[in-house]
């Protein structure tokens, strides 16, 4: 048997009707560019996500990264994030001239670790005359981004904890996450990219939302700041012609908002029947008796009164045999990922940077250990046995 890593077209022959007319409805219109599709995303997304404001952007990187030109992050400023992560995060950081500070992942979820953004705090950083927090260098400290990795939210109570004690904001990389949702102590339940100033969204084709090509969004809270984003992705034009700001192309197009606008309604479908195929893969790796060789996926907050407390955009289990057990999945012809194989502090790129090996060791011992296997909504069960019994058949 054969078993894909992801199978998108059971999704696209359900949808593929209702797609067609949407797409000549754009092309009949002859409007490409930030027009009603994209005005009609994006007020859909705060629907989905309870947020205020939604401003659609060309990818999940480009909406990181207009999120830190708008908040005017650039040269001299630094900003803490995980190095278990897509390299956007830190390199979207790095090209509005800022420095990324990599602090070292919670080792049974693999998200940013609160404790180990405190001990980073209080032995790198310190507070400066006027009271605002640096690094040993002198580079103010701006901002923390949590990544919500794998479709499951970031313990952000205490990040928000620590931001707030310091003066930083919170920008949620929810890349992996839309609809996820975290029980918080003064909020209540809020989804993933809610909980920030500001959070950003990849509709990239894979991903639980995904578009036929790249796409992202933005949503914040903050009426101005909403403003100022939307400035910012028409390269710092308002009005027509006039530049106030540089910013960027990274307008939407209609074809992608109105392709994510008819499969949005289907989502919360979607992340139950992959929080099903996760339940299913639990139950079979305890009754193979695997769940004793194999870390399977934390659920943290399964008991805390929330629905899609994971959305499994990955599923990901964690072995040291790694290597040797994606190898004999793939002669089984088992898709498999890793995600990801080095950590963003030793890629050559942040050399500079000074980090060395041994200076996260969850996150090294990750990059080691972690193996992404199939799943996505229309998985069949007998594809999932399959999969266990051969990872079953590695152990003997």
């Amino acid at each position: 048997m054969r078993v894909p890593l992801l199978d998108l077209s059971e999704q696209y022959r359900t949808l593929a009707e209702p797609i067609r007319q949407r797409i000549d409805k754009v092309l009949s219109s002859q409007r490409f560019i930030l027009g009603p599709e994209v005005e009609a995303f994006e007020q859909a997304i705060c629907r989905f996500t309870g947020a205020p404001y939604a401003i659609g952007v060309s990818s999940g990187t480009d909406a990181l990264l207009v999120i830190l030109m708008a908040m005017g992050i650039g040269p001299g400023d630094a900003v803490i994030t995980t190095a278990y992560s897509f390299f956007a995060t830190a390199g979207c950081v790095a090209r509005v001239g800022a420095t990324p500070l990599f602090v070292d992942i919670d080792p049974a979820t693999c998200n940013l670790s609160p404790a180990a953004l405190e001990r980073y705090i209080e032995k790198h950083c310190q507070t400066d005359a006027e009271g605002t927090l640096i690094d040993s260098t002198g580079r103010k400290i701006r901002a923390i981004i949590p990544v919500h990795l794998f479709g499951l939210c970031c313990e952000m109570d205490p990040i928000h904890v620590i931001s707030e004690r310091h003066g930083l904001e919170v920008i949620e990389d929810a890349a992996q996450a839309i609809g996820a949702e975290y029980h918080t102590t003064h909020m209540g339940i809020r989804t993933a990219g809610t909980m920030g100033e500001a959070g950003c969204f990849s509709f990239y084709p894979s991903k639980n939302l995904g578009a036929a090509g790249d796409a992202g969004m933005i949503v914040c809270r903050d009426e101005e700041f909403a403003k100022r984003l939307r400035i910012f992705r028409q390269h710092g034009m308002e009005p027509r012609y006039h530049h106030y700001f540089i910013g960027g192309n990274f307008r939407l197009d209609e074809i992608q908002a109105a392709i994510l606008d008819v499969k949005l309604p289907y989502l919360a479908s979607w992340s139950a029947a992959r929080r099903a195929a996760a339940d299913f893969y639990r139950e079979e790796f305890t009754r193979t008796g695997l769940a004793n060789r194999i870390a399977l996926p934390a659920e943290p907050y399964r008991e805390r009164g929330v629905t899609n407390h994971h959305i499994y955009h990955q599923y990901v289990i964690r072995t040291p045999q790694r290597d040797a057990l994606r190898a004999h999945l793939t002669k089984r012809e088992i898709g498999t990922e890793i995600y990801y194989p080095i950590g963003l502090h030793l890629q050559k790129c942040f050399a500079h940077l000074g980090y060395k090996e041994g200076d996260l060791p969850e996150t090294e011992r990750a990059t080691g250990e972690t193996l992404a296997l199939p799943i996505y909504p229309e998985i069949s069960r007998e594809a999932q046995r399959y999969v266990v019994d051969a990872i079953a058949e590695f152990f003997g």
